[in-house]
């Protein structure tokens, strides 16, 4: 399971198999989210995770869209 970074309590990762696609799962106490990473990020889904920790990890992932990609060509290709 590469890690992206983690933040705030946010874990940001890919798992070693994953396809396009590009997107990062986050993870947050108990829950779990999804965001696809293209010209905007969006939410594919989520389990978990309250309207306030989606936003604030959809805000993370946005600000941090170039880290992402980079760790998804080196880990996935």
């Amino acid at each position: 399971m590469p890690r992206v970074f983690e933040q705030d309590g946010f874990l940001f990762f890919f798992y070693s198999n994953d396809h396009h696609p590009i997107h990062v799962h986050v993870r947050y106490g108990d829950g779990e989210a999804v965001f696809i990473i293209a010209d905007e990020v969006t939410l594919r889904e989520s389990v978990g995770l309250k309207v306030k920790e989606l936003s604030k990890a959809e805000k993370l992932a946005s600000d941090n869209k170039s880290l992402i990609v980079q760790k998804w060509n080196e880990h996935i290709g």
